[in-house]
């Protein structure tokens, strides 16, 4: 079974090959075939191990340990848990669905196998960070998306896309140089790279870990992105095309809430504790002002750019908590909000497909040209906007009750704020609905129906947004073990 961690990564690495150098139909249908196969191995991954705590906050339910550089005790090392295991299959699930999009999709002449190519290798990337249980190696994954990522903004995306992936790229640069000093500090200090043996901070002081801390936790931010940090963003979703907006957002932003939890909290237990009232106060000013800046937004991929920034927040104050509920809620808000906003921003392409436009006061009448782009983008709005029942609201609900738990007049004060946040949340969608699906009719649609295509590729991830809204559990209960763990590590 645990070879199957190496095929995970090496089936899409291979099909990108294939995609690059096969013509472009060819190429386009290998890709695709190459990333089913990735969703398929990604499956049997799954472990039962609800809720059975144990004194290890990382213990893989399979992993893979070799030798990688010996002369500097490098190693390949991979391993899946509960944390990882979600957003290893959300990951291959929307890759898939991305890479089929392309089938039918018109691209560039010529250039449909080589954007096929770029996802896969931003596949590789995303899924070795969330595998790898080493630090270098997690270095290097997370590497491996920045340039791909770079040429599908540079080269499919809108009118301005040579800025977007310039700012999308400096960035990212910044970010990553801040983690590789982090990572350089943690593994001199502590002789070793290896994040199972770290996780818990044993091996380094109380000075070396608020410092490993502040360098992680703002490269991370930089991905994630975490207000003040997020500016570059909007210009990268507004201009991605669809797939790229839907990967980005999707996966590529969990790479640093991830990152934060796993490497950031794991490995500098005491550090997370000195940078908890920071964190929450930085987590709630991102809900509120992503929020407010949604309000004011008149084009429709911007405003779902934006409504990033203020779940992204969400996340980070159920991180800051430093509780079991918190982190929990975390875990739940990343794969909600990859689930929710993946499919918000197929939506808004199909959107800007048929308008020709994406600003609101040229769109309207979505309820009366097309009922059922109308309804599948109201349920996505109101599952964004926290309706119990779908995937936004328990992420969102219980960062809040984490918060309050903690106790104290900063953390009430923090949970008062950011369920203020969540009601601002509703309002800048309901505003979003008003005026693109019950708005007067501005201009006809074109085609006005729905592509079986575009139907295939929105309901698994409608069905998910049901499932993880109905069937919460689902995502605790994997989590359960590592989690209960690492809290109790950061406590000790």
């Amino acid at each position: 079974m645990r070879w199957l961690l190496v095929a995970l990564l090496a089936v899409p690495a291979a099909g990108a090959l294939l995609a690059a150098f096969l013509p472009t139909k060819a190429g386009q249908v290998a890709g695709t075939v190459a990333a089913a196969a990735a969703l398929g191995l990604s499956l049997p991954l799954y472990k039962d191990s609800w809720f059975s705590y144990g004194s290890s906050a990382v213990r893989p339910w399979h992993e893979v340990d070799l030798s990688w550089v010996p002369g500097l005790d490098l190693r390949f090392h991979l391993g899946v848990d509960g944390v990882s295991y979600p957003l290893v299959v959300l990951t291959a699930l929307l890759t898939l669905l991305c890479c089929a999009f392309t089938l039918w999709r018109a691209l560039a002449p010529g250039r449909g196998h080589t954007l096929v190519a770029l996802l896969l290798v931003i596949e590789v990337g995303i899924l070795g960070t969330f595998l790898a249980l080493d630090l270098v190696l997690f270095f290097v994954f997370f590497e491996v998306v920045l340039l791909p990522m770079y040429a599908v903004i540079a080269v499919w995306g809108g009118d301005d896309r040579a800025h977007a992936a310039r700012k999308f790229v400096l960035y990212t640069l910044f970010g990553s140089v801040l983690l590789l000093v982090g990572v350089f500090t943690v593994v001199v200090s502590a002789g070793t790279a290896d994040i199972v043996a770290l996780t818990g901070g044993g091996e380094l002081s109380r000075g070396t870990q608020i410092a490993a801390f502040v360098l992680l936790a703002i490269a991370f931010a930089v991905k994630s992105p975490l207000w003040p940090l997020h500016t570059w963003l909007p210009d990268a979703h507004t201009q991605a095309p669809t797939v790229g907006s839907v990967i980005l957002a999707g996966v590529l932003l969990k790479m640093g809430t991830y990152g934060l939890i796993r490497v950031a909290v794991g490995v500098a237990p005491e550090g997370a504790r000195w940078a908890a009232p920071a964190l929450g106060i930085l987590a709630v000013a991102a809900i509120v002002v992503g929020s407010l800046v949604c309000l004011a937004q008149t084009e429709l991929k911007r405003l779902i750019a934006y409504s990033s920034v203020g779940h992204m927040g969400f996340v980070l104050l159920g991180i800051a908590t430093l509780t079991t509920t918190g982190i929990q809620a975390a875990l739940i808000g990343n794969v909600a909000h990859g689930v929710i906003t993946g499919l918000l921003f197929f939506l808004a392409g199909a959107i800007k497909e048929r308008a020709h436009t994406g600003e609101l006061a040229q769109l309207g009448g979505l309820r009366e040209q097309s009922p059922w782009l109308a309804g599948i983008l109201a349920f996505a709005a109101i599952a964004s906007l926290g309706l119990p029942g779908l995937a936004g609201f328990w992420g969102e609900a219980f960062a809040v009750v984490a918060s309050l738990d903690r106790g104290g007049p900063l953390w009430t004060t923090l949970a008062a704020v950011a369920a203020v946040g969540g009601a601002l949340t509703a309002a800048y969608f309901l505003r979003l609905l008003r005026r693109v699906t019950h708005g007067p009719a501005a201009g006809a649609l074109d085609p006005p129906g729905l592509a079986r295509a575009e139907v295939a590729a929105w309901a698994p991830l409608v069905l998910l947004a049901l499932v993880v809204g109905l069937l919460p559990a689902l995502v605790l209960g994997m989590a359960g073990d590592p989690v209960g763990a690492l809290v109790e590590a950061v406590r000790s």
